[in-house]
């Protein structure tokens, strides 16, 4: 092995690599034709999963592409094409749809599987460099990835062909999306761990306080009894309700420093007297980011939720949806 250059311009050579992995993409976009709308009708209609298969670096963009695949509405899994001839074929069943990708089109681990996929009668999807290779003639639709040049300056490492590969990838998951109308919910139901499915999938009743856990005083209580409560409670402020249960007021630790600064000596007020009426309340299937914007919105730090009747059934707190990762 040759020394090293040190001195070698590397952002020279970067923008060199991209700038032909970028030209790579222009001469695919400009080559998109009637074969990519057949291959999204198949995928499409497929009433079984998306097989990709794939070796080497199409392996790699091809467990990227079934995995982009899957968590956009269409079922799919990667086989490394060498595994499949020793058992892992067994994965697929007649319904299933393979989209295999081989640069050269003529991959032994690939080829030796086309006799297979005929006999169950899978579609076939091929994407590859080489519109007469084995899989491109051999497959139901042939998607062209072929380029100009490898941004190696060897034109040997997989480079500009494998970004475009990648790209073409993302391309049919994102028309295949479209097509289904996957919607954000859709998203969020394949991604429960992400920020957006929480903020998707995480109501307010996932999140409050409930039971015993909800400080709540009649409105003809004495101020002393409504600050046990908070006190017991622990959560800063206490729900206060008509006889009917129905909210009416909420009291505060902040109502409780206006109320010694107004008033002194608060042993013989009622806390009808000092309530702040109303309050700021939201409902249980309320969608927990919405909550975040009304507490911001209003600068508040907790909410109460009610039901139809206007009755207090549970608290949440800024603290809650803080730890649930909603902010």
């Amino acid at each position: 092995m040759t020394t090293p250059d040190i001195d070698h311009d590397f952002l020279a050579s970067a923008r060199r690599t991209l700038l032909l992995e970028q030209n790579a993409l222009r001469d695919l976009c400009e080559r998109l034709d009637a074969p990519f709308t057949h291959a999204c009708q198949h995928m499409l209609e497929c009433r079984g999963r998306v097989v990709v298969i794939g070796v080497g670096k199409s392996g790699h963009i091809g467990r990227k592409t079934a995995a982009t695949l899957a968590s956009t509405g269409t079922p799919s899994f990667f086989v490394h094409a060498g595994e499949a001839s020793h058992g892992d074929l067994g994965m697929l069943v007649r319904d299933d749809l393979v989209l295999a990708l081989s640069n050269s089109g003529e991959t032994a681990e690939l080829t030796a599987l086309l006799p297979l996929f005929k006999r169950m009668g899978i579609t076939m999807i091929a994407m590859t460099g080489n519109a007469s290779s084995s899989l491109a003639r051999h497959a139901d639709v042939h998607l062209d990835v072929s380029v100009a040049q490898e941004a190696c300056p060897l034109n040997l490492a997989p480079t500009s062909s494998t970004t475009a590969a990648l790209a073409l990838g993302d391309a049919l998951a994102i028309a295949l999306l479209e097509a289904r109308r996957f919607s954000p919910e859709d998203f969020a139901l394949s991604h429960p761990g992400g920020t957006l499915g929480k903020r998707l999938l995480l109501r307010v009743e996932d999140l409050m306080h409930t039971g015993d856990e909800l400080p709540v005083i009649r409105q003809d209580a004495r101020l002393s009894e409504a600050l046990v409560e908070m006190t017991r409670k622990g959560h800063g402020f206490t729900c206060i309700t008509d006889d009917a249960g129905h909210l009416v007021g909420i009291y505060t630790d902040g109502d409780l420093r206006r109320t010694i600064d107004r008033h002194g000596d608060v042993r013989q007020l009622g806390v009808q007297e000092v309530m702040t009426p109303g309050g700021r309340t939201i409902e249980a299937q309320t969608l927990a980011a919405e909550a975040v914007r009304v507490m911001e919105d209003h600068r508040i730090t907790a909410l109460v939720v009610v039901d139809d009747l206007h009755r207090p059934i549970g608290l949440l707190k800024m603290h809650d949806l803080l730890g649930s990762g909603i902010v």
